[in-house]
């Protein structure tokens, strides 16, 4: 990447910070909830009506606001309000992809998968009273009760995997809310991320079973590197990569996730995902991955199956970043995921200077996402610092483009090296690291021999 192309991402596209305006005073206003609106309040949501004054939402909009000062409002406006945030911070979401897009010079495909719906079943139906009770009480009115109120329901999503989406979704919203419950005592309430949770399944409890198409695709992915994500409960690994087929090449996704326990830390989190063992040995040993007859999805996301791949010959993700990454095309974007959150842009940025947390080239700057750097790798502050090249992922927030990065390379002693994410999938390469594991014991080998033990009780 050229300083130019860095120098074309300082500047926000029109319209971007107007309309997270326009978002963050309805996020404001479901802080204290729409059972007696302020004048504050109502000022919010009659900017959201015409934010989208010009959309088809504008009727259904309209009427919702005009319903919220009446005291009337019911699970049907409350959707037409979440679906107006939708539509903005999906406005948002097209002009920076479309900025990011023009910058690096990559094509995308258009969404237009249209898969049959499915009226919605009685169990997402009855999620949406719950999350209309939640807006009308708001987030500083949300105590214990109100968070069991939901146990039921999100226990009955959970046992019907078509629904998982949703369920799994409300199960991470309750559990975060309980946790801060009561909510009024609190000094701060992330309100934009309540809001995201809160319209976000709203608008999920509309989309019944229906699901994206799925193809079946044969050819080789080479990965560029993966992108960790690892909380107290579960483990999520997403590996990004160029699918060559038949001459052409297309950006993909595979996600792989497990359950955990907050004890499982670190580089042993890699043994929850044995079951994976391809994958992790093309992440491990750097070599491209045969694939045949893989579900791919509309977006891109290969849905994975470890027995139709096989990991095959070398493949340095340097190489393909620099080759394939920029002839292959960008996959199109769900219409439910178009918000900044979900932007994640694979790059590859050389010739870079590192200063007070961000790459300099020339007069550009860019932040370095330092605190996603996963304990199950070996990228360090310290070894981004003196890194020369980076792959990584574009993307974006409030405060503007960073990256997150996936693998440097970097010289040591006298010879360029490279570091990457996935480096230890099939366990630690670092001496003290695999020493220090040794010593404290396998935590995964004792956990599943104990849950051996209770079973055949």
């Amino acid at each position: 990447m050229q300083a130019v192309q860095l120098d074309a991402l300082t500047s926000e596209p029109a319209g971007v910070t107007a309309a997270l305006e326009v978002v963050g005073g309805f996020d404001t206003a479901l802080v204290n909830g729409l059972a007696r609106v302020s004048e504050p309040q109502s000022a919010a949501l009659g900017a959201l009506a015409g934010a989208v004054a010009g959309s088809p939402l504008a009727e259904a909009v309209a009427a919702a606001v005009a319903k919220v000062s009446t005291g009337a409002i019911g699970t049907n406006e409350l959707s037409a309000l979440a679906g107006a945030r939708a539509a903005l911070l999906g406005a948002v979401h097209d002009a920076l992809v479309a900025q990011a897009d023009t910058t690096l010079g990559r094509s995308r495909f258009e969404w237009n998968s249209a898969s049959e719906a499915v009226a919605p079943s009685q169990l997402a139906i009855g999620s949406r009273a719950w999350l209309g009770e939640l807006a009308i009480s708001g987030w500083r009115g949300v105590d214990h009760d109100l968070v069991a109120a939901a146990d039921q329901t999100v226990e009955a999503l959970l046992g019907e995997p078509a629904l998982r989406r949703l369920a799994v979704l409300l199960d991470g919203f309750t559990a975060e809310l309980s946790a801060s419950a009561p909510i009024a005592s609190m000094d701060r309430v992330p309100a934009r991320r309540w809001a995201d949770l809160w319209a976000r399944a709203l608008l999920l409890s509309w989309r019944g079973t229906e699901s994206t198409a799925v193809e079946s695709i044969s050819g080789r992915l080479l990965p560029l590197g993966v992108d960790v994500h690892e909380h107290g409960t579960a483990v999520q690994a997403q590996v990004y990569g160029v699918l060559e087929t038949e001459g052409t090449a297309r950006q993909v996704r595979v996600s792989v996730a497990a359950a955990k326990v907050d004890t499982i830390v670190g580089p042993a989190i890699w043994q929850l995902l044995g079951g994976h063992r391809q994958l992790l040995t093309a992440l491990a040993e750097h070599r491209a991955l045969e694939l045949t007859d893989m579900p791919l999805a509309a977006t891109g996301d290969l849905l994975w199956d470890d027995d139709r791949a096989r990991a095959g010959e070398a493949a340095d993700p340097f190489v393909t970043a620099t080759v394939q990454l920029p002839q292959a095309q960008a996959p199109a974007v769900a219409p439910l995921d178009r918000d900044p959150v979900h932007i994640a842009v694979p790059v590859l940025l050389e010739g870079y200077r590192f200063r007070d947390g961000a790459l300099e080239l020339g007069e550009a700057r860019i932040r370095v996402e330092l605190d996603a750097l996963p304990s199950a790798g070996p990228l360090t502050s310290a070894g981004v610092g003196g890194s020369s090249s980076m792959i990584g992922l574009l993307r974006w927030d409030a405060s503007g483009w960073s990256v997150r990065p996936l693998a440097i390379q970097r010289k040591v002693k006298t010879a360029l090296t490279a570091f990457h994410n996935g480096d230890w999938a099939l366990g630690p390469t670092d001496p003290k690291i695999a020493k220090a594991q040794a010593k404290s014991g396998d935590a995964v080998a004792v956990l599943r021999e104990r849950a051996g033990r209770l079973l055949r009780k």
